[in-house]
């Protein structure tokens, strides 16, 4: 597990080797294998044998952190805290050698691997594209475990720790050089251990500055006032951004500002006693399980039909250059793949270039991408006006307006210029798919791929199944996806498919909440409050109320006879037929919106849907809609809309802002407890209605 060597000059390389494992973990039985070792460097230092140490791995990567499986098992705090004692002893080993020491890092580094080399008193990278160094714990609600966050602190000051910490983001080598959290480049291994040993020969011992009698923080500690001021804005801050939602980066900001003012040894223990909190929490239990476990479940290709070859696509064609078109163009060019990227005319088609390179400086102003990466993926976007092109397209997606002449036009165009072994994918939000392949020459190579808005960064993809779609286009779809970093979800092709049949309940008991008398901006608030990005009536408004409707009558349709007219219903008919207020598109709906685009709700509201109820139970408000999403999603696993609950997990998570701290619409269900959730859902459908009745699916769940 752990190799050691030694040089003519006293240089320990200790090799991180996880045996038959595919990549290093930082495991339990990693910390064992560290005990001997460091008791034998502390004997090469005592008789002057020692002059550096170097660590660096075997594998493709350094080293990555987390036994997640037991750190989602875990429910005894006394024990989780002995853990990460014990992991921080190791990294305290690590600093105190007497001797100084170099991480080598040749592959990624992420969570308590780069943990590790944050205890290292210098790290080298190689300069590999692919290679990411980070401490991404807090999208998993944690937070390092290993002493990471009292060491950031100690290294760039508390407000630039902070934005790292609860940013979670992996870095490619020369971000991490720029934000100071690692200290030097190599381009090859060769160079990466020449440089590790010429930094060891000019050191003579290694001490942190921690461990130094006159050591300081950076830019002060929480005792300095103007300090404290920050502290206090940055709290607000973040109250307003997660409606206390997100714990994790609650305790990352108590844990810096209780540490600023504590020995580095004392910090550590109230590192520990606030991560150990965050593992036993729900919210962590929750999160791992949807990003994680849900996430790896999707990716095996659970869904994904059987029998055929990995497919690799290389060239795509998209026929639209608007946002949502230049949005998959960016998707696909930064991961490589060449781009035909058309329209009505190359001057249209250059605009959407536009837009590419525009989302290109975004990614480049996070520190995403490179300059000269910018510039590759730039070129690799041609424009054009014609279909002749997509000959040589491995796919083509159509992402034109929501019209069904048009997507069948356009479908008509590719299709005369495309080979029999590509396929096409219609970006639509709520047309069939099997209506529109009726267009298709070969309809069993047509599928639906629906995007989500910003295209580039939602990583959620539905894959539509319509009537005739072949398997081997389901699953060369799935490929693609994947291809792209996507999430994918194979949805049957039903009104809303998966994502927008859900969320419209949340947008219907909304408006309900409004019919029944409740204030609009409490709706709102309350929307934002159960952990929704936004609430349901702004929601409805940038849907456009038309579509909301739509949606309803294909209920309606789909159910025939055991349909019943969600109460919602009749607010919509109103605003739409009698008060022409359609939404954000004509500047009118449940929100009246100023030149700027800036909206504030409609005063008339409370003339056509008075404020009758001025008391109100705020949890029973938010459990409704989060219950109506809930029981939507179930009706679509009993009904086969989608078919793992893995998928309705993150789809809901990504695809409308399921809140990701109750683990998505299903893993809510044994959040709330799953014989409460049942007594309540009884309650709430003799008080509310049949929306809220359990269906077989959810009751039989275990």
């Amino acid at each position: 597990m752990i190799r050691y060597k030694k040089d003519t000059d006293n240089i320990a390389t200790l090799v991180l080797d996880m045996g038959k494992e595919s990549k290093n973990l930082i495991t339990h039985e990693m910390v064992d294998a560290f005990a001997p070792v460091i008791s034998h460097l502390k004997k090469e230092k005592n008789r002057a044998a020692l002059r550096g140490i170097i660590i660096t791995s075997a594998k493709r990567n350094f080293l990555e952190g987390g036994n997640l499986d037991y750190l989602y098992e875990a429910q005894d705090a006394a024990e989780v805290f002995r853990l990460t004692n014990r992991f921080k002893q190791l990294f305290r080993d690590i600093e105190h050698p007497g001797v100084p020491v170099v991480a080598a890092i040749n592959g990624n580094a992420l969570g308590g691997g780069f943990e590790m080399a944050l205890a290292s008193h210098h790290r080298i990278v190689l300069n590999h594209p692919k290679i990411r160094i980070g401490l991404p714990e807090v999208n998993l609600g944690l937070m390092p475990g290993g002493g990471s966050v009292i060491r950031l602190l100690w290294l760039l000051g508390l407000e630039r720790a902070y934005e790292i910490l609860a940013e979670g983001r992996r870095y490619h080598p020369e971000e991490a050089l720029r934000e100071g959290i690692i200290d030097d480049l190599a381009e090859d291994e060769l160079e990466l251990i020449e440089r590790a040993k010429n930094w060891l020969l000019q050191r003579a011992e290694g001490r942190r500055i921690w461990d130094q009698k006159d050591g300081k923080i950076p830019l002060g500690t929480a005792a300095d006032i103007h300090l404290t001021r920050k502290i206090r804005q940055m709290n607000i801050r973040l109250v307003k951004e997660n409606q206390l939602h997100y714990p994790a980066k609650h305790s990352i900001l108590n844990v810096l500002t209780e540490s600023s003012k504590l020995d580095f040894d004392t910090a550590l223990e109230v590192d520990s006693r606030y991560f150990t909190e965050l593992v036993c929490s729900k919210t962590a239990k929750n999160k791992i399980k949807a990003f994680y476990f849900d996430y790896n479940t999707i990716l095996s290709g659970e869904s994904r039909p059987k029998g055929f070859g990995k497919f690799r696509p290389k060239k795509v064609g998209i026929i639209g250059a608007g946002l949502m078109g230049s949005g998959i163009a960016t998707s696909c060019a930064v991961e490589g793949m060449e781009v035909v990227l058309k329209d009505v005319s190359k001057v249209i088609a250059e605009t959407g270039k536009k837009h590419i390179e525009h989302n290109l400086e975004e990614m480049l102003q996070r520190n995403e991408i490179s300059a000269d990466e910018s510039k590759q993926v730039l070129n690799r976007v041609e424009t054009t006006e014609k279909s002749k092109p997509f000959e040589h397209c491995d796919l083509v997606i159509e992402a034109v307006f929501e019209n069904a002449n048009l997507k069948q036009k356009v479908t008509q165009e590719a299709e005369a210029f495309m080979d029999e072994y590509s396929f096409i994918g219609s970006n639509t939000l709520s047309i069939p798919i099997s209506e529109l392949a009726k267009a298709s020459q070969q309809p069993e190579n047509y599928v639906g791929l629906h995007f989500f808005a910003p295209a580039h960064r939602v990583p959620l993809v539905e894959i539509v199944r319509g009537k005739k779609t072949s398997k081997e286009t389901i699953a060369r779809a799935f490929d693609f996806v994947k291809a792209i970093h996507k999430i994918p979800i194979v949805v049957a092709d039903d009104w809303g498919f998966y994502a927008a049949r859900v969320q419209n309940t949340f947008v219907l008991e909304s408006i309900t909440l409004l019919l029944e008398g409740y204030s609009p901006a409490l709706v709102e608030n309350l929307g934002l409050q159960a952990g929704l990005p936004k609430g349901g009536l702004s929601l409805a408004d940038d849907l456009g109320l038309p579509i909301v409707l739509r949606y309803e009558e294909q209920a309606d349709t789909h159910y025939g006879t055991k349909y019943i007219q969600h109460p919602a219903v009749e607010v919509l008919v109103k605003m739409i037929q009698e008060l022409e207020r359609r939404g954000r598109n004509v500047g009118k709906g449940f929100y009246e919106y100023d030149e700027s685009g800036q909206r504030h709700l409609w005063e008339d509201l409370k003339v056509h849907f008075p404020n009758t109820r001025k008391a109100y139970d705020k949890q029973e408000i938010i459990e409704r809609l989060l219950f109506a999403q809930v029981m939507e999603a179930a009706w679509c696993l009993q009904e086969e809309v989608i078919k793992t609950t893995a998928a309705a997990n993150l789809g809901s998570i990504h695809g409308w802002g399921f809140p990701a701290t109750k683990g998505g619409v299903i893993q809510y269900v044994f959040d709330y407890g799953k014989a409460d959730f049942m007594a309540r859902s009884k309650d709430f459908q003799k008080r509310f209605g049949q929306r809220f009745k359990v269906p077989k699916f959810l009751r039989d769940l275990e």
